[in-house]
């Protein structure tokens, strides 16, 4: 068991700089326990780890294994070796973090016990360009597929009681990917998130990250570009057929023909877009036959202001009727993704007593 602590910090390190030890040693000072994840380094960093080692518990990897599998080893260790309360803040350990910061964020931890609490950089002057604008759009995306504004998505300095390390441990991801997991996993589950500012430091360019722009953007983006996969060949089923059914009901009068097309291409296309929702995308385990009615419910609502906005916008605007059709799909996608990702496939499974994530 790890002696009791109220207070501990968690640092995932991969093939580090020596300022690590200094990094360490102010924490320590500051009255924290450090916990060191050691990645895959390899030999070459043996030497320094050993160092560590005499200051914090090092916990190793044989391999590289990525960001999400060291914070999870971290936590899994905290979790089996500390049977008291306590705050846990994560750390990047290449000094991009203040330990001042640290703990301010524990102390607002402790004032919310049930919230995460993320350093947010006000990401400004002197911030290298592709960590700006990654920065940007990943809080666009976010925003678009939660409905919940973060400032700063990215930022690895984040505070948490360890109640809520059995949550933290379901959550998938391995690498840069799970961060952001971990925050859509708490805004499906109505855990609060709040922010503090921080300071913005970036260490020669930020040459030290090994985040790699394009792999571990595409993991980060994964489950956001899945359900717009999901939701682009519904609606190639839901275009095809309503034009093709236009063309062929023409004759029964552009009231009918409209509606009639309407509602059969989109209960074809919502049959189609349920099936990869539950078993592709959200990876549901909820009873089949409740969250195929809660989405059909959602479908015929959304069918009803579908048809209602497209008539609308044909007889009353007099636009093309499929260049309103388009537009018209387009509204309602977010939507469908909220209720969907809320509500309907909502991950309610129970947590592990004993979570196995080593």
């Amino acid at each position: 068991m790890l002696k009791s602590q109220t207070r501990m910090v968690l640092i995932p390190a991969y093939q580090p700089e020596n300022s690590l030890l200094d990094l360490v040693r102010e924490v320590n000072a500051s009255g924290f326990l450090s916990i060191v994840v050691d990645d895959g380094s390899g030999s070459d960093y043996e030497k320094l780890f050993a160092q560590v080692s005499e200051l914090a518990v090092v916990l190793r990897h044989p391999e590289n294994r990525g960001k999400g599998r060291a914070l999870k080893t971290g936590l899994h260790y905290i979790f089996e070796n500390t049977a008291d309360d306590y705050t846990i803040v994560t750390m990047d350990s290449d000094g991009q973090h203040r330990v001042e910061d640290a703990l301010r964020a524990c102390e607002v931890s402790e004032r919310h016990p049930g919230a995460l609490i993320l350093g947010s950089r006000k990401l400004k002057d002197r911030v290298p360009l592709r960590s700006r604008f990654g920065n940007t759009v990943t809080r666009y995306i976010f925003r678009l597929a939660t409905g919940h504004n973060v400032y700063d998505t990215q930022t690895g300095l984040r505070a948490f009681s360890s109640s809520l390390i059995p949550t933290m441990l379901e959550i998938a991801g391995e690498r840069y990917e799970y961060e952001m997991n971990v925050l859509l996993g708490f805004t499906r589950e109505k855990i609060p998130i709040e922010e503090i500012e921080i300071a913005t430091i970036y260490i020669g360019d930020n040459a030290g990250s090994h985040f790699d722009t394009l792999k571990d953007s595409f993991r980060i983006y994964k489950e956001i570009f899945k359900f717009s996969a999901s939701s682009l060949l519904s609606f190639i089923v839901d275009y095809s057929l309503y034009s093709l059914l236009s063309v062929l009901t023409g004759g029964l009068g552009a009231s009918v023909s409209l509606t009639m097309s309407n509602i059969i291409a989109r209960v074809l296309s919502a049959s189609t877009n349920y099936s990869l929702n539950r078993k592709w995308v959200f990876k549901s385990k909820t009873n089949a036959v409740k969250s195929a009615w809660q989405y059909f419910a959602l479908a015929i609502v959304i069918l009803a202001g579908n048809t209602f906005a497209l008539s609308m916008l044909v007889k009353q605007v007099g636009m093309n009727p499929y260049t309103a059709k388009l537009l018209i799909e387009l509204l309602f996608f977010t939507l469908s993704w909220s209720v969907q990702h809320f509500l309907i496939f909502k991950k309610r499974e129970a947590h592990q007593e004993t979570p196995n994530a080593v």
